[in-house]
Formats: C-alpha cells, structure tokens, sequence
C-alpha cells in the first residue's frame, strides 16, 4: 500500500494544472505536490495516477514517489483564496500526493538530449496507458539531478471514463506524432521486447492494491473495489503484448493534421513557430 502522511501546511497552489494541485508540507517532514479528490476531474484522475506511477516504477522509468495524503478542510481556514478554501473544503480525508523534487527544471527538448533506447520507452509506456498528455506543448516531464521524470499521468486510462467500452482499448491505436519525445527517434519496438513481458496481471495486480477503496467505491457497474481494480488488470494486461504496433510515429495526415513544430524537429517550415520567432522582427529592425 501507498505510504499515508498527514498535510500540516498548504504551502501555495500550482497554477499549472488545470485541477489546481497544491504544494503541501506533511507530518513526515515531507512537501509533497497534492492532487485532490474534490478537484473537478474527480477520483479517476487520482486512480490514473496510482496505477501509471506504479506501473512505471516497477517497469524501471523514474516517477516520484507516491503517498496518500491526508486533508484537514480546516488547512483552508486562513487560505486568502476563495477557490483554494473551497477546492480543500472539498477534499478532506485522503487526497494523492507526489513527492516534490526541489531544484527539478521542465524538460526542454532543445537543451536535453534523449536517447532512442529512453524515448522508446516512455513512449510505449504511454501508448500503453493511452496517455495523451505528454505533447511538445505539454512535456509532463522534469530533469532532476541529470535525470528525466515522468509526471502528471491524470489524463492516461481515458477508457476508465466508459467501461462498457474498455475492452475496445486493447486495439486502440496511440498517435504518437504529437509525442515530445518523437524527434528522438524512439525505439519503440526493443522497449517492448524488453518491457512487455514483465506486465503480467500479477504486476497490474500489485499497481491496483495502492488504488484506496474510497477512490473506486460506487463505480458505476462494480459491486466492489476490487471488481474496479480486475477490470484495469484485464484491460492493460490485454493491451500490453501487441500495443508498440499500434504506435502511429509518422508524418501527420488530413485525419492528423498537428505535429511537432519544425524548430523542434530540425525541419523548418513544419508546424507552428515558437513564440520568439513569431514575434522576432525583420532583419535590422528594432523592436
């Protein structure tokens, strides 16, 4: 099970995110970013980061650290914005926490490098989990000490929104020409070679334990939580051994018309410029 620690402080909201996760101090000393369950994407996004997060730990890819999080509502008392106060009114009892990694940079495709074995396999493990949230738009990853990690998986399992037709995921395709990392010729093909036989439902089933009861409870179609957690098992342990051959990495068509922009690809002329050079101005101006 997810370690569990108490919030003590709420230290300041970040902006970033579309759920307004905050930066709590916790009793073990602790500051973690807190995703909350009275946030308006609801529980399935905290269930998205449980089984994501530990699915990639255990398949070797670098996610912080995840723990339950407890919320007092009274944290919100001395909150000056309203929103805050109400978002923490809405989230007492246990809320997910990622461990904050202090000094961390957002990842920047022109300043690091990523290997093809790397690229490879962050983006099956996407594919995977249908994550559709790590774009060049939207990186959803971090350099801590040299490192690259995986963050934000809120937006990955989006078949967990209508599980009569979860079973459809299995031969879904995954569009991975918007993907960050697709300039950096992934290879996605040794990454399953070497990671799709270690996701066994004995592995999924270890991921799902850490999803807490309250978080599953009411689901609409189970009679129990751990109904919910065998339907995830089923889903991703069909999926994984054939999903690298439905990763789509070429060129856009009509049906995909967006792509990384040519500053980024090293093809000029493709896709949207970068702020800078949209706004630069001609030779000798002065702006």
């Amino acid at each position: 099970m997810l370690p569990e620690v108490t919030a003590t402080r709420y230290v300041t909201p970040l902006r970033e995110g579309g759920s307004l996760p905050g930066l709590l101090e916790a009793d073990d000393l602790g500051t973690y970013v807190v995703k909350f369950t009275g946030a308006g994407q609801g529980r399935r996004t905290l269930v998205a980061e449980v089984v994501c997060g530990r699915l990639a730990r255990l398949l070797g890819l670098r996610v912080p650290d995840l723990a339950v999080v407890h919320v007092d509502p009274v944290l919100g008392l001395a909150e000056p914005d309203e929103e805050v106060q109400e978002l923490l009114k809405a989230s007492g009892g246990p809320n997910l926490g990622m461990d904050y990694l202090p000094g961390s940079l957002g990842f920047d495709p022109l300043a690091y490098e990523v290997t093809a074995r790397e690229a490879g396999r962050i983006v099956w493990f996407d594919a995977l989990t249908g994550n559709v949230d790590r774009s060049w738009r939207n990186p959803n990853l971090l350099v801590w000490h040299g490192d690259l990690w995986l963050i934000d998986h809120g937006a990955s399992l989006i078949w967990h929104h209508n599980w009569p037709k979860a079973g459809a995921a299995a031969d879904r395709r995954y569009d991975a020409s918007d993907h960050v990392l697709a300039p950096f010729a992934p290879d996605v093909a040794a990454a399953a070679a070497d990671l799709a036989p270690r996701v066994t439902p004995a592995l999924l089933d270890r991921c799902t334990a850490d999803i807490p009861d309250d978080w599953l409870a009411g689901e609409p179609g189970f009679d129990h939580p751990d109904d919910v957690r065998a339907a995830y098992t089923r889903v991703l342990a069909a999926r994984a051994p054939q999903v690298h051959e439905r990763v789509e990495m070429g060129a856009p068509t009509p049906d995909r018309p967006s792509q990384a922009p040519g500053w980024l690809t090293g093809h000029p002329g493709t896709g949207p410029e970068p702020a800078r050079a949209r706004h630069a101005g001609k030779p000798g101006e002065t702006r």
